[in-house]
């Protein structure tokens, strides 16, 4: 694979100096021009020229106005970024669209890093490609323009500057523990290299090798492949089309109107008598404060998600919820109509940057669920763009299960005369007016389309690794006392199986 990139491409010094100031003018240009797109541009800088990789980025963030680039580099992980998955690191450096994201190394390189200092095994290492695989496809998707670039040394060329830094002190910065393990064991590295890029190399992200060897062909190249795929992108932003990637589970069949849904098979009947469940919600309570404790100090998170019916009774729930549990555990995160900002971003990105750290609890009263749901029925999202989100929510739980977060999905069901004499209730009671609103009412004359949605979306996204659980809510009293004991006891197993910090 790397002999495509082992040429001997050279640039004259004339030459270069000639192009140059005609594409740094062309580059900020274009860059004004993609101020007013509906994109974002990603760069990946990677290789197995380490300094080359640094250099480079440099001589683009000095052509190009540093205004609009955001410029993501990726040591080791810190704390902070070691208690979450580790695609959340790229997740929150996203450009928003109309900008320019360049990312030293990314997401392809820290697993070969790993696997050649045996932080991943061999099934570790093909799996962490897949989410690699399956990030790009999400981003390209909704639109980005991914560019990634794999700048390659050959091996005779790689060892001769490994052995000159270490013989000149003033350069051993050029060669970083990162080198000297290709140095020790370059076959082993080169068949790393090989399988990542193989992998990761897709039809629309695919990787383009540049030689390294000569830095003026290396930066030319680079910088007239930037600017090139930009400007044929701005030409075509009105008239692509996207095509939704195929899901990666099963479709079920179409619903209609008369068809019997999943949640046609939840037992509304369930009910406590009062005097029971102020004892039973008593109980469960107390045992989760003590398995919250427990979580924290063995470095456990939990992550909540409460979908269902307007007036099914998520807020009561939240409230007993965080009764049980310690202030500075917990955090609730109410998702409603996504800012200005987000909206210039993946959808996913701003689920992605309210994960809790090690040993705590986030609380979504709605969720990435609305892109499936009130987004597909409301029209708010194309067919393509919610078509596309079952996969691609079901591999970010899948990430989030592997890092051991303990994730739970709520489904609060209640029948349709049940939510009218809630709303009633609501319009007649001074202190819950403000929660019935006349999208509310709007919403319940759309009650068969959001059934239909919400059963496609338990069927499409209910895992081996993150099932939902449908709660019958028409009692509100036996729906807490569920899902307390729900997260009680998923947080029970979950501590069992940690170890104590330190």
């Amino acid at each position: 694979m790397f002999e495509t990139a082992e040429l001997g491409q050279k640039l004259d010094k004339e030459r270069y100096s000639t192009r140059v100031p005609e594409l740094r003018q062309a580059l900020v240009r274009k860059q004004f021009d993609l101020r007013r797109a509906k994109f974002p541009v990603i760069v990946i800088i990677s290789g197995d020229d380490r300094p080359a990789c640094n250099e480079l980025l440099n001589v683009l963030r000095s052509w190009t106005d540093p205004r609009y680039v955001e410029v993501n580099t990726f040591p080791v992980p810190t704390d902070e970024e070691v208690e979450r998955p580790v695609f959340w690191r790229y997740w929150r450096c996203l450009p928003a669209r109309g900008w320019i994201g360049m990312f030293l190394r990314g997401w392809t390189m820290q697993p070969i890093v790993m696997r050649l200092i045996g932080s991943l095994d061999d099934q570790q290492f093909e799996h962490w490609l897949d989410h690699a695989r399956r990030f790009e496809r999400s981003l390209t998707a909704d639109g980005a323009l991914l560019l990634k670039f794999w700048l390659h040394l050959p091996e005779s060329e790689f060892h001769k500057r490994v052995k000159a830094a270490k013989k000149a002190p003033h350069k051993v910065w050029r060669s970083g523990k990162y080198d000297k393990r290709i140095y020790n064991n370059y076959d082993l590295a080169r068949e790393l290299m090989e399988r990542a890029i193989r992998k990761t190399s897709t039809g629309p992200n695919p990787w383009q090798l540049v030689e390294s060897t000569d830095s003026r062909y290396r930066n030319l190249t680079v910088a007239e492949k930037i600017l090139e795929s930009v400007t044929r992108r701005l030409a075509q932003q009105d008239s692509s089309s996207e095509t939704p990637p195929q899901s990666a589970v099963v479709v079920p069949p179409p619903q209609t109107a008369d068809s019997v849904t999943v949640l046609d098979t939840v037992d509304l009947s369930k009910n406590l008598p009062p005097e029971q469940s102020s004892a039973e919600l008593d109980r469960w309570k107390s045992k989760l404060f003590r398995q919250a404790h427990k979580a924290a100090e063995r470095d456990v998170s939990t992550v909540l998600v409460f979908e269902g019916w307007d007036a099914a009774g998520k807020g009561g729930i939240i409230r007993r919820l965080i009764q049980a549990m310690d202030a500075t555990l917990y955090r609730v995160v109410p998702i409603g109509a996504p800012t200005e900002d987000e909206l210039a971003h993946h959808y996913l990105w701003r689920f992605w940057r309210q994960l809790p750290r090690a040993g705590r609890v986030a609380i979504f009263d709605r969720s990435w669920y609305g892109r499936v749901l009130v987004e597909r029925v409301e029209g708010l999202a194309t067919e393509a763009e919610w078509s596309r989100a079952y996969p691609e929510i079901n591999d970010f739980e899948e990430q989030l299960v592997e890092h051991g977060i303990v994730l739970l999905k709520f489904w609060l069901q209640i029948d349709a005369e049940e939510q009218l004499r809630r709303f009633k209730d609501r319009e007649a009671t001074p202190f819950k007016q403000f929660k019935i609103t006349q999208d509310d009412w709007r919403n319940r004359d759309r009650w068969n389309d959001y059934e239909l949605a919400a059963n496609d979306m338990i069927a499409r996204t209910s895992t081996e690794y993150a099932r939902w659980n449908l709660i019958p809510a028409n009692d509100k009293r036996w729906a807490r006392v569920e899902v307390i004991k729900t997260v009680c006891r998923a947080m029970t197993l979950a501590t069992k199986r940690a170890k104590v910090k330190g």
